[in-house]
């Protein structure tokens, strides 16, 4: 076989290595021509995501308008490493105009912080930008609601004293 080459700068060693020291990327046989197959976009794009941003649940960092808007945050969050999602936005079905719409842009909790960061430092969204609010239990759902219910009842009987 030939020698190992680095995928991402093409540089040469030895076949006992079995990592580039500047890029960290598996190294790969070079082929009898010395060039290096090309790497498809997706596989290009699954390169650049950091392991460590990957884990736990999907999280919305940010909101777009379109899904244009949306696509180019994404592409920021991907140059630092960030993976991301793209969601149509609730309530927000169009089906005619499918790249119409508010978009959520959603990531991993562990690489909630570095997005931010990085929407931060482009100015795509400020401090006072509030993440998406988190689900409400349906025990709590209750208790507000019941607790509603009681303020309701005791405003009408008051009322009904002072009229009466």
């Amino acid at each position: 076989m030939g020698e190992l080459r680095c995928p991402s700068c093409g540089s040469a060693y030895s076949a006992d290595e079995r990592f580039c020291p500047d890029c960290k990327l598996p190294l790969v046989y070079d082929d009898s021509e010395g060039v290096i197959a090309a790497v498809s976009e997706r596989h290009e794009r699954a390169r650049k995501i950091k392991p460590q941003l990957t884990e736990g649940r999907l999280v919305r960092v940010a909101g777009a308008r379109n899904q244009a808007e949306a696509e180019f945050i994404q592409g920021l969050l991907l140059e630092e490493g960030v993976p991301s999602l793209l969601r149509r936005t609730a309530g927000f079905d169009v089906p005619d105009f499918l790249a119409a719409g508010p978009r959520d842009v959603l990531v991993p909790e562990s690489a909630f912080d570095t997005a931010r960061e990085v929407l931060l430092e482009g100015e795509l969204i400020s401090d006072s930008d509030v993440p998406a609010a988190r689900p409400v239990s349906p025990g709590r759902l209750l208790v507000g609601l019941l607790a509603a219910l009681v303020v309701g009842a005791v405003v009408v009987w008051v009322l009904s004293r002072i009229v009466g």
